[in-house]
Formats: structure tokens, C-alpha cells, sequence
């Protein structure tokens, strides 16, 4: 996926010179071409994330469009006093883009692993967070985030995501795409983990159950409508994340539910438990330590639709 975001920002660099990328010494393999082909609006600003946010800030003040760039929770955690008093404050065209979300960099350990980035994200004034969940969605909204003007924060998978859409959709930022239809229980899902949910839909399609299958791409704003129809309509919502349960999709999702009035729906998050995680392995090992595989979520969904 990250490559699919490079190819697309440099594409868009090229026609559009406003955008620049700075970087805090990392990903030299894969924005190399953007490196070579705009070294005059390329910055490495070294081990320094928060320096990093505070030229990106004042790059977009100038007009420009900057992009930070690293790994895990590196351009968030580290710098969230200068993306929060620097880029949202004041409103700059700043995109804070991550690579490998949730537990991609799981042999690296608790350092490496992204789990409460959406939740910090999201509670910022003026922040758009985007969760593009296969290499389609990674490059419309790669696209959608250089057309919009004001912060966003960019998660992005690390590599080896599959293909979740088969069809061709429509890409807007606060609106959610439905991969597939269903009147007995809604799955919503945001990021690469939509795969195992999508995995799940189809198991229990053979059983009998048709469930609505919908990627949540965009936490903030979120698509209001959808989950209010999906209350509505199925009755019954599980969210799919990888990230802590605290303050995620899940959390998101649960505060339409309450706003909205829709209190009578069955509904179940299936994230990351509220704690650390110690064990080291990959990605798909810790999903599966974590309960967040393609048959957990469906046990999920037959223990939902027989309540």
C-alpha cells in the first residue's frame, strides 16, 4: 500500500508544485524517485519528528501543501504537542501520513506498533483521519487528501494488503463505500483488517446470513447516514479495527448510535483489548492472538444474529 501512496503522490507532484515531503530519516527506498525527481521541495529533517511537523507547518503556511512521512506512531505521538499547537491550530495544509498502522511492525514491538493514533487523531479541532483499507482505496485517498485543504492524518498499511473492492466505487472523504449488501447484520470495518471481515461475510453467507459489509474509511468526519441506516436496517453492527478499543472506530461508531437514538441495535466492537501488546510476532500472528481474524469475526456474527 505504501507504494501505491508514493506512485500517487508523485504523480500528483508532478502537477501540482505546491506539494513537498519531509521526512524524519526514513522510507529511503520508496520515496527515492520523489527525492531525486523534486529535491528542491524534498526535506530529511533527521531523527526529529517534532522539527519535522514544525517545517511542515510553516512550508503549508506559505502556501504549499507538505506531507510528513514515517513509520508507526512515530509522526504522531512524538510530535502531537506540534500538530496539535502548530498544523490544526492553525488550520495548515499539512498530511501527516503514517506507514503501517495497528501492529504491522509487530517483531519490532510495543515502540513500533500505531494502536491509539485514530483515537488521539480524531479529537483534534480541524483533523481529517482517513484508514484506506487496500491498495484502491490507498490511492483515491491519497488523491482525495491532496484535493482537500487542512490537516489530514493519512493511515496507511505497510505491505502485502490484498484487494478488498471488486467493483468499481465512488471516493469521498465522509462518506462510506458498501462492499457488499446485506439485511441481517452490518460488519464495518476501517483499514486492511476489512479483509478478515470480508472473509467472515463470506463464510457466513453459506450459512444463511447475509450480512452488509461496509469500509468505514473515513473516521473523522464520519459517515453519519450509513451507520444510522445500518441500525436501522439490520438491526445488528459489529466494527472491525486494529487499534486499542478505546476511542477508534468503534467508539466512533457507538456515539452516532447514541446521538442518533438508535440504542435498540445489537452491537459488538472488535478491536484491540485496552492494554499493551507484549508478545512480538507478525502482523497475522498477533491478529490472531488478539481475536481479530476471519473466524473470530465470525463467531461473532452468528452469536449476533441468534440474540
Amino acid at each position: 500500500m505504501r507504494r501505491v501512496f508514493n506512485e500517487t503522490m508523485l504523480e500528483l507532484a508532478e502537477k501540482d508544485p505546491r506539494i513537498h515531503l519531509v521526512l524524519a530519516d526514513i522510507g529511503y527506498g520508496e520515496i527515492e524517485p520523489f527525492a531525486k525527481k523534486f529535491s528542491d521541495r524534498y526535506f530529511n529533517c533527521g531523527v526529529m519528528e517534532q522539527n519535522m511537523t514544525g517545517v511542515a507547518c510553516g512550508i503549508a503556511m506559505e502556501g504549499n501543501i507538505a506531507v510528513t512521512y514515517s513509520i508507526a506512531n512515530f509522526p504522531t505521538l512524538r510530535c502531537l504537542e506540534q500538530i496539535r499547537n502548530d498544523v490544526c491550530y492553525h488550520n495548515a495544509n499539512v498530511k501527516i501520513v503514517i506507514i503501517g498502522g495497528g501492529v504491522s511492525y509487530g517483531p519490532l514491538g510495543i515502540s513500533h506498533h500505531s494502536t491509539e493514533d485514530i483515537a488521539i487523531m480524531r479529537a483534534l479541532p480541524n483533523m481529517v483521519v482517513l484508514v484506506p483499507c487496500d491498495l484502491q482505496e490507498a490511492a483515491a485517498a491519497a488523491r482525495a487528501m491532496f484535493a482537500h485543504e487542512g490537516p489530514v492524518y493519512y493511515r496507511c498499511g505497510y505491505k502485502g494488503e490484498r484487494d478488498i473492492h471488486h467493483r468499481p466505487f465512488a471516493y469521498e472523504i465522509g462518506k462510506a463505500i458498501t462492499v457488499e449488501e446485506g439485511d441481517d447484520c452490518t460488519v464495518i470495518f476501517a483499514g486492511p483488517i476489512g479483509l478478515e471481515a470480508q472473509k467472515a461475510v463470506e463464510r457466513v453467507r453459506d450459512k444463511g446470513i447475509h450480512c452488509r459489509l461496509i469500509s468505514m474509511h473515513t473516521i473523522k468526519p464520519i459517515d453519519r447516514e450509513a451507520i444510522v441506516a445500518a441500525a436501522r436496517q439490520t438491526g445488528r453492527i459489529i466494527t472491525l479495527e486494529e487499534h486499542n478499543l478505546s476511542g477508534g472506530l468503534g467508539s466512533a461508531v457507538a456515539e452516532v448510535l447514541a446521538d442518533e437514538g438508535c440504542l435498540n441495535v445489537r452491537f459488538k466492537r472488535m478491536a484491540i483489548p485496552d492494554i499493551y501488546v507484549h508478545e512480538v510476532g507478525d502482523q497475522q500472528y498477533l491478529r490472531e492472538r488478539l481475536g481479530l481474524t476471519a473466524p473470530a469475526v465470525e463467531r461473532e456474527i452468528l452469536r449476533i444474529c441468534q440474540e
